[in-house]
């Protein structure tokens, strides 16, 4: 079919009740979210690159460490250092620490003042590992216990050591249905992660418990003929040295409780973290809470909480990063989890990633981010929202595949200033939701501030509004979903006019499931006004005036997605 022929068709069909638009295209859509579009595939090629693959420069001058050396050789190498602590410690800044292959378990701070590059040697295998071996086991009542365990981690339920849980059950960690969740200790058996359980009568199969007053482990499963480990460290690197670079590099299995924030930390200025990949942390794989940072070719999963996390970090850059299967200690959705969360931060740049299967949120904007912009990243198969933009202003989301997700395919929630262009969004829940909720920056007692700006902060007004929505498909939701375009003022104080929003060139097709409204539009005072077909909602309203012929791609945009200005094409580049 002839281009222009296939544009007319497009617009008859978005005139015709969702239903039917499906298949009068003949699209190929999931069905029920479930089966993806080839076009869509949800891996692709961001993130790290296998550890031990690498191959950076080693310059002359590098200190070599390796698991067969000794610290008090010279760090040559023909005589390296045994930990990477005792090469940090003796490096001059700017120097380069080069680990060879196999495995470190300890816990390193780049101090304050010293810039250093620590990377792996060429095609070698470089860990930092937080678990040890747990050998003499005993079977005893039922299960298998193992004495003299000394191992204590802190099981805060919040960011805040030593407090209790919030007083608003909003604001929880920890659900009843998983209290263990902020517990760090984790065991593996034959490299399967056992879950843990509060007390020895609930071990079982597949279950462990930490018993503190005993000083022993106990566990249901049989150790014998199979290696049994356990996280024995909280942290494996503090990076507080402006200027490093971390790459190369893998990061696994430490006992990282909530207010540690990761097990790699970035807490100065303008770090790089290249090539890592960090995986079974308790609680969250990378935390950046410093300006400048360059986040790339970064894998974060199965982290117990989240894969990367982001506070008070301007200029953040994640580009080529993969957030996969995080959240596996299952805390709550909400108010933190699953594979990407920033926060209070000026300038965030999200590019060519992907955020799969996480127990949570896909991206997370949240609490006074501007200046934001997520493009050519896939977000696929979260259990929650997959985009999520909120108490924040400023933000351009193009040329991303959203699909399967179980909740909202994309979520503006009192935020202005949002661009959002040529985004496939299919088998999600709601589709495109705008919401404005009665939170307001000033009322003292409404967290989500930026404590650096001056309150309120005129940039941010937590009025959802001046958006612009074009050149999208949304396709396919999940069955029982309200709408393919959902807007909601739950306040009731202004029209979809007045909140100055743009809606047009889009593409809707409902899929054999379709939802009980096309639009659902807020008027102001009273219930929304609902809308089953284009031609109501253009008639009512003005909006997709286009007819659902793609519009032309502005500056701004198309330098994000590097394609011509004006342009026309609907939804996302998928080559």
């Amino acid at each position: 079919m002839a281009r222009g022929s296939r544009r007319s068709l497009i617009v008859r069909v978005l005139a015709l009740p969702v239903a039917v638009a499906v298949g009068v295209l003949g699209w190929t859509l999931p069905r029920g979210g479930h089966d993806a579009p080839k076009a869509a595939p949800p891996g692709g090629p961001p993130g790290a690159a296998t550890v031990g693959t690498t191959a950076y420069a080693v310059p002359k001058d590098a200190l070599f460490v390796a698991p067969s050396g000794d610290d008090a050789a010279a760090g040559t190498r023909k005589a390296p250092l045994r930990t990477l602590g005792k090469a940090v410690q003796a490096a001059e800044p700017g120097g380069t620490v080069v680990l060879r292959g196999g495995t470190y378990h300890e816990t390193v701070t780049v101090p304050s003042g010293k810039r250093l590059t620590i990377q792996s040697y060429p095609r070698e295998a470089a860990w930092l590992d937080g678990s040890s071996a747990v050998g003499r086991w005993t079977a005893r009542d039922g299960a298998w216990e193992s004495d003299g365990w000394t191992a204590r981690f802190d099981s805060s339920p919040t960011y805040t050591q030593g407090a209790p849980e919030s007083g608003d059950p909003d604001f929880r960690f920890v659900s009843p249905e998983h209290p263990m969740a902020a517990h760090p200790d984790q065991l593996w058996v034959g490299g399967e992660a056992q879950r843990q359980v509060g007390s020895r009568g609930e071990v079982k199969g597949g279950t462990f418990y930490v018993d503190e007053a005993g000083g022993r482990i106990v566990m249901g499963s049989d150790p014998r003929g199979r290696e049994v480990r356990a996280s024995t460290l909280g942290e494996a690197i503090t990076i507080r040295g402006a200027g490093t670079v971390l790459r190369g590099v893998g990061v696994r299995r430490y006992a990282t409780s909530l207010p540690q924030m990761g097990s790699v930390k970035v807490a100065a200025p303008d770090v790089i973290v290249e090539n890592v990949a960090v995986t079974d942390s308790a609680t969250t794989g990378l935390s950046v809470l410093a300006p400048g940072a360059r986040v790339q070719k970064v894998t974060a999963t199965r982290n117990g909480l989240l894969g990367i996390h982001g506070n008070e970090a301007d200029g953040l850059r994640l580009v080529g990063v993969r957030a996969a299967r995080n959240n596996l200690e299952h805390f709550k959705y909400s108010p933190v989890s699953g594979g990407v969360k920033v926060t209070r931060t000026r300038t965030v740049t999200i590019a060519n990633s992907v955020a799969v299967d996480n127990l949570g949120k896909g991206l997370w904007l949240d609490e006074s981010v501007r200046n934001a912009s997520i493009a050519g990243t896939r977000v696929v198969r979260n259990a929650d929202h997959g985009i999520v933009l909120e108490l924040s202003a400023g933000a351009v989301v193009a040329g991303n595949v959203v699909r399967d997700n179980g909740g909202d395919g994309i979520k503006v929630n009192n935020t202005s200033d949002v661009q959002i262009w040529n985004n496939t969004f299919s088998g999600n829940g709601r589709t495109v939701h705008l919401v404005q909720d009665r939170r307001r920056p000033g009322d003292p007692g409404t967290p989500g501030r930026d404590p650096r700006q001056r309150t309120p902060d005129p940039a941010l007004t937590w009025r959802t509004g001046k958006i612009t929505v074009s050149s999208n498909t949304l396709a396919a939701p999940r069955p029982g979903a309200d709408c393919l375009l959902c807007v909601e003022d739950h306040s009731r104080e202004r029209s979809g006019a007045q909140m100055d929003l743009t809606v047009d060139g889009n593409a809707y097709a409902a899929g054999g499931a379709a939802p009980r409204w096309l639009v659902v539009w807020p008027k102001g005072k009273g219930d929304p006004a609902t809308y089953g077909d284009l031609g109501g909602f253009r008639s009512a309203t003005g909006q997709e005036a286009s007819g659902g012929t793609a519009r032309p791609l502005p500056g701004r945009v198309a330098k994000l997605l590097d394609k011509p200005a004006g342009s026309r094409h609907m939804g996302a580049w998928l080559s």
